[in-house]
């Protein structure tokens, strides 16, 4: 899989929390396609309905504070979002999006990005290249143990193929 990804980005601020990402009302519906089309419902009813496989979540710093959910980081992968960047994450929520199979990167220069700017993230190089605008941000790589992580699908896959291996 390619260490590039590009998509439309979904601009955010700071402080997004876990219980905006995945509400408390998501997390008792019936059925898991009823759960994360009320990802950020709070913030931005069209974001789940408008969201494409592919786009890239932006936002300022703290993003992830609050709750241990790791549905948070899921219901953006369900929504389509594939990469994640923002200023600063809380350190439980970087975690968990690397477990469940989505990037997050360190981008000092998200102030720059604006809602539905056509990105290209360079996970391999620390790249971030805006292509609605012609400008280039640094962010952080992905080192390979995690893009390999990520490639297999989450932890969990991931640890199953290893443990496959091994046997």
């Amino acid at each position: 899989r390619t260490m590039i990804q590009k998509g439309n980005a979904w601009k955010y601020g700071s402080n997004i929390d876990t219980d905006l990402l995945a509400p408390i009302s998501a997390l008792t519906a019936a059925k898991p396609e009823e759960q994360y089309v009320q990802c950020l419902q709070d913030v931005d009813p069209n974001f789940a309905k408008s969201c494409q496989v592919g786009d890239v979540f932006v936002a300022e710093d703290n993003l992830g504070i609050g709750s241990s959910r790791e549905w948070a980081p899921q219901y953006l992968r369900s929504c389509g979002i594939r990469v994640i960047l923002a200023k600063s994450f809380a350190r439980i929520f970087y975690r968990n999006c690397f477990n469940l199979a989505v990037p997050a990167l360190v981008c000092t220069e998200t102030h720059k990005i604006s809602m539905g700017d056509e990105l290209e993230v360079d996970m391999e190089k620390g790249e971030v290249r805006n292509l609605t605008k012609g400008e280039t941000y640094a962010c952080d790589t992905v080192p390979a143990h995690l893009m390999e992580m990520v490639n297999d699908g989450g932890l969990m896959d991931h640890l199953k193929k290893r443990f496959k291996k091994a046997s």
